[in-house]
């Protein structure tokens, strides 16, 4: 219950349309990570084809694919959602915020581990393709329509294709 207490607070404390706790249960990002939590649940019990009928289920009705397999931390925040892809491999820590057209996918080149790994307090702007088994340090912004291959150091604002640092803040938060 407390998990649906959090989402519920994430999700107005991030949009501002939303203007009670009723229409937070519409919300897309918040169905489709009720249906992640039981798609994980099987998953993390080798009940593989029952996690991935559940996630089809919720890819259908939200337009959100998230694979049973990801790990994902607390107070996620998708805004829009349609076309975010989230893939078996990839971790997403906390206080994160996606928006629509996200991929943290792979390349197609990996075994294992192959989706990206994404620390606390990160930001994804629209479109923007992470791919591999590469890390997203801490407090990470990520432009619109970029696309990540490397891994990013905490702190630090990347944009462009390919992905290119344009900012990045040291422990007395000086933009460099």
């Amino acid at each position: 219950m407390n998990f649906l207490k959090e989402q519920i607070k994430t999700i107005k404390e991030n949009d501002p349309a939303i203007t009670s706790n009723l229409e937070v249960l519409l919300y897309p990002s918040f169905k489709v990570q009720i249906y992640y939590k039981i798609s994980h649940f099987f998953y993390k019990r080798k009940k593989y084809l029952l996690a991935r009928f559940i996630s089809e289920r919720a890819k259908r009705k939200t337009g959100i694919e998230i694979h049973p397999g990801a790990k994902i931390g607390k107070n996620l925040f998708i805004d829009h959602g349609f076309g975010v892809v989230i893939g078996e491999t990839a971790e997403i820590g906390n206080n994160v915020v996606i928006f629509h057209g996200v991929t943290l996918g792979g390349t197609g080149k990996e075994k294992g581990k192959r989706h990206p790994t994404i620390g606390n307090n990160v930001f994804i702007g629209s479109g923007a393709k992470i791919l591999g088994n590469i890390t997203i340090g801490d407090n990470v912004k990520i432009g619109a329509n970029s696309v990540v291959l490397k891994d990013i150091k905490e702190n630090t604002t990347v944009v462009g294709i390919p992905g290119k640092i344009i900012k990045r803040n040291d422990k007395n938060n000086l933009a460099k």
